[in-house]
C-alpha cells in the first residue's frame, strides 16, 4: 500500500517560535497512521526570494515536496489577527502544485483564541492557491502552558486533539 505524503508544513521562521512545537507534535501524530508518511517542512531551511509564484522565486526542494504531497497541515502563529508573511510568502512560490488537495489549519497563540483569527484570514488565500480546506482546524492556545522550554507537550490530551483534526485530513 502507498503511503499519502503530507507534509506539515511550519509557518514562521522567528527566532523564539513556540509554534515550531505544535508542528512537530502535528508530525509526531500524523506519524502514527499507518498509511501516512509525514515531516515538518521548516521555512527556516529553504530560500524564497522575491515575490510571487515567478520561476525565480521558487526553492526547487520545496516545489519537489508540493509536487509530491496530497494533502498538507500548515501549522503558524496568529501575528496581528492573521498568518505570518513567511507563510504567504512559503505558499505564494507555488500554485499548480497545491490544486484539488486538501489542507488543515493549526492556530497557534499566546492568547486563548490558539490562533483563530490567524486561520480565518489563510481561508481565502488558501482557496486562491486551489487549496481544498478541511472542516476540523487544530488550535493551539496558551502555548506557553502547553510545551515546556525543550518543546515537551505539558498536556497529552492534544495528541488526541490532533488525530482527530489528521484523521478528517485523510479522508479528504
Amino acid at each position: 500500500m502507498t503511503k499519502l505524503y503530507i507534509p506539515v508544513l511550519a509557518g514562521t521562521t522567528r527566532e523564539q517560535r513556540k509554534s515550531i512545537y505544535a508542528a512537530r507534535l502535528v508530525a509526531e501524530v500524523g506519524s502514527t497512521f499507518d498509511d501516512v508518511e509525514t515531516e515538518v517542512i521548516d521555512p527556516k531551511d529553504y530560500y524564497f526570494p522575491g515575490d510571487g509564484n515567478d520561476p525565480e522565486a521558487k526553492d526547487a526542494r520545496y516545489t519537489a515536496v508540493t509536487e509530491r504531497a496530497e494533502g498538507f497541515f500548515i501549522v503558524f502563529p496568529e501575528y496581528n489577527h492573521s498568518f505570518p508573511g513567511t507563510l504567504k510568502r512559503m505558499l505564494d512560490s507555488e500554485l499548480a502544485n497545491y490544486i484539488h488537495k486538501p489542507v488543515t489549519y493549526g492556530g497557534v497563540s499566546a492568547g486563548p483564541w490558539g490562533g483563530i483569527r490567524g486561520i480565518e484570514s489563510i481561508i481565502n488565500p488558501a482557496r486562491e492557491l486551489g487549496l481544498v480546506s478541511t472542516f476540523t482546524d487544530m488550535q493551539f492556545p496558551h502555548i506557553n502552558d502547553l510545551f515546556d522550554d525543550n518543546g515537551t507537550l505539558l498536556n497529552e490530551k492534544y495528541r488526541d486533539y490532533v488525530k482527530g483534526a489528521w484523521v478528517e485530513l485523510i479522508w479528504m
